[in-house]
């Protein structure tokens, strides 16, 4: 299991008594409007199944924490899954209450160091809806380039498929100056 901890946040993986609170973070429309895979309505059974599928090591998925204050809520998700054509790609979501924050910029900056540096990936993939321009500047703060090819994305939560705009990130070209501790 890994664990990562950045200046505001610990990343870590989900326990099946997280159902709840994981449950409270995403089930809003505005969030999983935005996901490929989460449903809408979002139910506490959801969160139960997404918290016990089987995650590969070389696959990691977090539950993002706040650590401000006396809880370490959680505020969202972020993992490296297998995307529709095979590659490596970066997903994540923020409960919003937390959005405007840099919290997405911050876990994103976490993960890429570990596909970098833990994981030894040579390149990450993402994308975004086309109508949720907040994801793509997060994306191109984390130094992912924008493809150039729109294409239907499948929603469950919107029941249809949506534009998404792809993008790649090259993770053998420059380092990060930022210290991110990590364990494993």
């Amino acid at each position: 299991m890994m664990f990562a901890r950045t200046k505001r946040l610990t990343l870590r993986p989900g326990w099946p008594e997280d159902a709840p609170a994981l449950s409270r973070a995403i089930a809003h429309e505005a969030v999983v409007g935005k996901l490929a895979r989460a449903p809408w309505p979002y139910a506490l059974g959801d969160a139960e199944a997404f918290l016990a599928a089987p995650r590969g090591a070389a696959q990691p998925s977090f539950l993002i924490c706040d650590r401000d204050g006396d809880t370490a809520e959680i505020v969202g998700g972020i993992d490296i899954h297998r995307g529709e054509n095979g590659a490596h790609e970066l997903g994540y979501w923020l409960t919003p209450a937390v959005w405007g924050r840099g919290y997405a910029t911050e876990a994103g900056r976490a993960v890429v160091a570990m596909a970098r540096h833990a994981l030894g990936y040579k390149r990450l993939h993402a994308w975004h809806f086309v109508d949720n321009p907040a994801s793509a500047r997060v994306l191109s703060k984390l130094g992912f380039r924008p493809t150039g090819r729109i294409e239907p994305r499948r929603s469950l939560a919107r029941a249809g498929t949506t534009p998404g705009a792809a993008y790649a990130l090259a993770l053998d070209e420059g380092e990060s100056d930022d210290p991110v501790r990590m364990a494993a």
